[in-house]
């Protein structure tokens, strides 16, 4: 009977210590709507079904400015969180301030150069080693439109922006507002850019907004890009100041509003509200911009910490957040389609297995470009100034297109 105690204790203490033993993962994102918390709280429980602990360290904020400022704080601490959601240039940034830990061995055990397309994998990687891990592909040119409102306004999804705003009258006449946005400079500079891709093209976005020319930035292309996007705003509610995206889609979910310009992470909105693609709503290409794909890739970069313990949970997570499970999963909650290649789409709507069509067509054709409005393409200090500059054209109508463009041009130079 000792014996049997012996052993039982002994198994107890075995146990606690697992436990004790458990890596903590702390985890700084910013996914705090309906549909994002949800994709947020899959990613928890199946990292602790591996034996891991998750600490959320959740900072609310839709185009993530609040995280960033909390990383900044605990990195110069010297206490950053095991991986924080980070985004295009900002790997390479952290990676410049030798911060990051190199997940390579999990990238080359799991196969990752031949799961991810070329364009995601690129930004995964700093001094050619993995650092981050994609777990999505957003598409930002889409627009979102309520079925039975086009059908009460008795009009058609558009496709060119002459027939946009034939559709936006449309709505206004039957008494609906044509376009919900929310008054942050994200969501404005969001939409300059859908603007930009649909007006000018993918040669003419690369040139104005990937690599900063500055003839491109004055040109007529790009007054008349300024001039279609201040056009807009009449159609959108006076009440939009400081109104968060996914309230924004509320409006359109609840029939409150006809459109939205937003990524597709708009649609993990109309999912949890129990809308179906197709039926209850429409996703097409914002006007003008169907041969062409702005992307915006999710993805954790993983920081060196001093306990050393945490780095098996931060293998763990790199490896689940490449798994086939996660990645279904996750993107069917988050609206956004896999970021690893090859996979079953079966589950998907619609929207997203246009969204993966459409993906690879404009990587063909050269049309897949990098969102600057969300982090993808340009240093931050340039693209928060002309954030401020598609803000403040957008909220002063005594500024022209000409003046807008000439101070865009001026924010590009920012360092």
């Amino acid at each position: 009977m000792l014996n049997v105690r012996l052993t039982l204790c002994a198994a107890a203490l075995l146990g606690l210590a697992a436990f004790t033993q458990a890596a903590e993962v702390e985890v700084l994102h910013y996914w705090t709507s309906g549909g994002e918390a949800k994709a947020a709280g899959e990613l928890k429980t199946m990292l602790e079904a591996k034996g891991d602990k998750w600490k959320d360290f959740a900072v609310a904020g839709g185009a993530g400015e609040n995280a960033m400022t909390a990383l900044k704080t605990r990195v110069v601490s010297g206490n950053p969180p095991a991986a924080a959601q980070l985004k295009g240039p900002a790997i390479q940034e952290w990676g410049d301030q030798g911060v990051l830990v190199s997940i390579d061995d999990v990238a080359k055990a799991e196969g990752w150069d031949k799961l991810l397309p070329p364009v995601v994998a690129n930004v995964m990687k700093y001094k050619g080693q993995y650092v981050a891990a994609p777990v999505n592909v957003h598409r930002v040119n889409w627009l979102w439109i309520n079925a039975d409102l086009l059908k009460k306004a008795n009009a058609k999804a558009p496709t060119t922006w002459d027939e946009f705003f034939k559709t936006a009258d449309a709505m206004q006449k039957a008494g609906i507002i044509p376009v919900a946005i929310g008054g942050q400079s994200w969501q404005e500079a969001e939409l300059l850019e859908s603007v930009a891709l649909g007006v000018g093209g993918a040669s003419f976005y690369k040139k104005a907004f990937v690599q900063l020319d500055q003839a491109t930035l004055k040109s007529p292309t790009m007054i008349k890009v300024l001039e279609t996007y201040k056009r807009i705003k009449p159609y959108t509610d006076k009440a939009a100041n400081g109104r968060d995206w996914n309230l924004a889609t509320a409006m359109v979910i609840n029939g409150k509003a006809g459109m939205q310009f937003m990524g597709d992470w708009a649609k993990g909105e109309f999912a949890v509200a129990g809308k179906q693609a197709g039926k209850d709503f429409l996703c097409v290409a914002a006007p003008g911009s169907a041969d062409a794909y702005t992307f915006n890739v999710d993805s954790f970069a993983f920081f060196k910490l001093k306990d050393k313990d945490a780095e098996k949970g931060q293998r763990d997570l790199a490896q689940l957040l490449m798994s086939p499970k996660f990645q279904e999963v996750f993107n069917l909650y988050k609206g956004s389609i896999p970021a690893r290649q090859g996979m079953d789409l079966s589950k998907f709507d619609d929207c997203a297995k246009k969204s993966s069509a459409d993906f690879k067509n404009a990587a063909a054709k050269g049309t897949l470009v990098p969102s600057w409005a969300h982090d993808m393409a340009i240093p931050p200090a340039a693209e928060g100034a002309i954030y401020d500059v598609a803000a403040q054209f957008w909220n002063d109508d005594s500024m022209t297109a000409q003046t807008a463009a000439q101070k865009i041009a001026a924010a590009a130079r920012a360092q």
